[in-house]
């Protein structure tokens, strides 16, 4: 029998009546007296002066209210305070296509958008930077003038332990370039946001996003009004995935105008704005470098990331250190050089998606891992079961490891897809492949470094028994407000439907940094534990003089306060509530939460990396190919997680199953690409994503460590996941076929064109050393070469050229 009454069962989500009902109020249901609608125009050119911008056509349009540019909002804002470098409207100069150029408010959105067309513009064309290579060589082109090299936003150069020692002890190594495209968020619900600024002098934002206290901060900074006299309300989010964790032109545009005509203002983007709001995952070029020893123990890896920004930094700092942090937490990596590039480009800003920089060096990580095994002849579970890192341990750039459930998950992946008896069994066009992961439950620092709370949290306990659970966090779908319903369940000892949750309200709720890099479980549900034992313990000290034993005696569950020794002798929630109402007054607690100091390093670059407690995930991928035509099937992703434990099961299955789809869409589909600066596929029937029929069966096993530093145990579920679903399907798709992809997707044409050249499902010939072993001493510069040359191709076939 469990010793808890909540946590662990499964239950439905507190909000999933209002969610099925059609209930539940997203931005764009929003509907006020009176509301103005806007609409935004957007830059057509990708890199280009505004020499002149004229909105008297624009204005005297029928229904046209109010128009807002650039000049009336020249601050510039942006998520990350150290490198702010965009401004709500475009001022001067754009820097892709898209980018929001002026903002309009008339009486229904025809007449805004009928406006959009009057509006005056005329540009300079500059020359413009589509690609990484040509953002690190053109110093004559300079898409911000601040870059001090060429069009590069940041650099990142650690090295932890003697690489050249490990290289030197290395029997086997293995050098190779790996390309991981840009993919979007593809969320159902678009963005929205509505702004009333009332006679009070005081802006009210209803928005779909993920950061209500971040865009609390910038809507102050970009329109001069003090954050007393503006409440931000983060509305439920259709879906988010990181792309809603920006703020956003529209955000700011529908305030600004709303305090220019007194009047609501709505702007929701549609379809192919989204698209080139963007915000998603950046298109990375890697070289990774590993030594192993005979028995595949690693003793130095090298990784080289260069990241294709888009026209502005976003989370960009923070996304270039974690494409090489949080390489070292799942394996023994004795020492590590990582070497990273962040360069600009004319295009959308790319910034977090889910798995959040993480993802695209584990991709190329896991398949090197896997080619490494195949080279020692070696079972790729059991090896990478022999080389883990430890729990409770450091690793070599110094983040501290608690709770280490990789070894578990490979192991359940292993029985549940039946490894043993396939691998190496199965016929030449089906395959099996296996991958590792891990990712953070929230950051050890935020974006503004202070030594505030990263989380609070308040409960009331009202005179009828009823609960209510304040914080800042945001619902986007991932169940949030569910897992801070639980948490107070459990600790105060009634249900989660007698616990009413208000989330992402800045004026009733304490600050909580937002729904970002899964740390709503970790630290808004720590916070809000914090904050119901409080409570419980001026219950239980009713409850100990009314029942005559001491509280140490008492405990919770089912609306009742009971003696352990006798539990037939108990005192209702709603008695002790009141009792204890009498005794103390109202009855509010509050509860915050920081990270743990130390667990991190002290070197330049150590913010980015540390967490509370780490999850660790394995998945297996079932794969069949084509051979005649090339098509490439997923059948199975069997994908185990190490979450702590499991507050509700069945959310955290959700979770897991939701990360395995969009691993595999990334995989096998969906690619972020441009000619000339435009969007390719700036629509859902374009840019591919699997459907429901696409999508293969999913298998979702929770392993349970039992973190102390999470909320009864938990770690995060809703970002590792995904990880090593994409790696896993490469995996597989050489185990079927003898081709090893290292560039995404993995489309019918790449695997056609591959089959007509060559089968190396058994080691190349160039890559045999004297020792007998696949050693891929091969020379790096003509991987280089191969994929500069396949890069030029690519970007002359989207130019339309030859």
């Amino acid at each position: 029998m469990s010793e808890y009454s909540i946590v662990g069962r499964r239950l439905p989500k507190v909000n999933a009546w209002a969610h099925l009902t059609g209930a539940a109020r997203y931005a764009d249901d929003i509907d006020l007296p009176r509301m103005l609608h806007g609409r935004l125009l957007r830059s057509t050119r990708p890199h280009a002066r505004i020499e002149r911008l004229d909105v008297t056509r624009a204005l005297a349009h029928p229904g046209v209210v109010a128009i807002v540019t650039g000049a009336d909002m020249p601050e510039k804002m942006g998520i990350m305070p150290s490198t702010q470098d965009e401004t709500a409207l475009a001022v001067g100069k754009v820097r892709y296509v898209g980018e929001p150029v002026a903002a309009v408010a008339a009486l229904d959105e025809d007449a805004a958008y009928e406006a959009l067309a009057l509006i005056d513009v005329e540009y300079e064309d500059l020359e413009p930077i589509f690609t990484i290579e040509a953002a690190l060589e053109r110093e004559d082109v300079k898409i911000h003038d601040e870059a001090r090299r060429a069009n590069v936003f940041k650099e990142v150069h650690l090295s932890f332990g003697d690489l050249d020692a490990g290289f030197a002890a290395a029997d086997h190594v293995r050098d190779e370039w790996f390309f991981f495209e840009g993919t979007t968020h593809a969320p159902i619900e678009s963005h929205a946001a509505v702004a009333s600024y009332g006679a009070d002098g005081k802006l009210t934002l209803w928005s779909s996003t993920q950061v209500p206290h971040y865009l609390h901060r910038e809507l102050e900074k970009v329109l001069g009004l003090p954050r007393s006299r503006i409440r931000v309300i983060a509305t439920p989010n259709g879906g988010a995935f990181g792309g809603k964790s920006d703020p956003f032109g529209h955000e700011f545009s529908a305030a600004l105008l709303s305090m220019r005509t007194r009047r609501p203002v709505k702007i929701t983007l549609d379809r192919e704005e989204v698209f080139y709001a963007h915000r998603g995952r950046h298109p990375v070029k890697m070289r990774v470098k590993t030594g192993v020893k005979r028995d595949g123990e690693i003793t130095a890896v090298e990784l080289n990331s260069y990241l294709d920004g888009g026209a502005y930094a976003s989370y960009g700092i923070a996304t270039t250190y974690y494409t090489g942090a949080l390489l070292t937490v799942t394996y023994r990596i004795p020492a590590y050089k990582f070497d990273g590039v962040r360069v600009y480009t004319n295009k959308p800003p790319c910034g977090p998606k889910r798995g959040h920089g993480t993802t695209q060096p584990r991709y190329a990580f896991e398949c090197q891992l896997d080619k490494i095994a195949a080279d020692l002849g070696l079972d790729p579970i059991a090896y990478r079961q022999r080389i883990l890192q430890p729990p409770n341990s450091r690793t070599v750039n110094d983040l501290r490891i608690t709770t280490m459930g990789l070894g578990e998950c490979l192991g359940a992946v292993r029985t549940a897809t039946g490894w043993d008896r396939k691998r190496g069994e199965l016929p030449r066009g089906k395959g099996i492949g296996v991958a590792g992961s891990a990712y953070i439950s929230g950051a050890g620092l935020p974006i503004y470094w202070n030594d505030m709370p990263h989380s609070g949290a308040e409960i009331r306990i009202d005179r009828g028994g009823g609960v209510t659970v304040m914080c800042g966090t945001s619902e986007i779908g991932q169940g949030s407000d569910n897992v801070l319903a639980a948490i107070a369940a459990e600790t105060l000892g009634v249900y989660p439907e007698d616990v009413h949750v208000v989330s992402g309200d800045t004026s009733l709720a304490p600050v909580d940094l937002g729904s970002y890099s899964s740390r709503v479980t970790m630290m808004a549900g720590n916070a809000t534990k914090s904050a119901a034992t409080a409570l419980r313990e001026k219950l239980f000290a009713v409850a100990s003089e009314k029942l005559g034993v001491p509280a140490e005696r008492l405990a919770a569950a089912y609306r009742r306060i009971y003696d352990l020794g006798a539990p037939e002798r108990y005192v209702g929630f709603v008695e002790a509530a009141n009792l204890a109402e009498a005794r103390y007054g109202t009855l509010v607690g509050a509860g915050s939460y920081k990270p743990p100091a130390g667990i991190g390093g002290s070197y330049k670059g150590a913010g980015v990396g540390p967490t509370p407690a780490y999850s660790y995930q394995a998945a297996v991928a079932e794969v069949s190919v084509d051979l005649e035509t090339g098509q490439l099937t997923v059948e199975r992703i069997t994908t185990a997680h190490d979450c702590g434990r499991a507050l509700n099961p069945v959310n955290v299955e959700g979770q897991v199953e939701g990360s395995a789809y969009m691993g595999y869409g990334e995989a096998v589909l969906e690619e972020q690409v441009f000619r000339g600066g435009l969007h390719k596929k700036p629509s859902l029937l374009d840019y591919k994503l699997p459907t429901s029929l696409d999508t293969p069966a999913l298998q979702a096993v929770l392993v349970e460590t039992v973190d102390s530093e999470g909320p009864y145990g938990a770690k995060e579920a809703g970002e590792g996941p995904l990880n090593p679903v994409i790696p896993a399907i490469a995996n597989a798709v050489y185990d079927a076929i003898g081709v090893r992809f290292d560039e995404t997707p993995i489309t019918a044409e790449k695997i056609l064109d591959a089959l007509g050249k060559r089968d190396n499902r058994a080691a190349p010939k160039d890559r045999i050393g004297p020792d007998g072993l696949g050693d891929g001493r091969r020379d790096p510069g003509r991987a280089l070469r191969r994929l500069g040359a396949s890069t030029e191709a690519r970007e002359r076939k989207r130019a339309g050229t030859t």
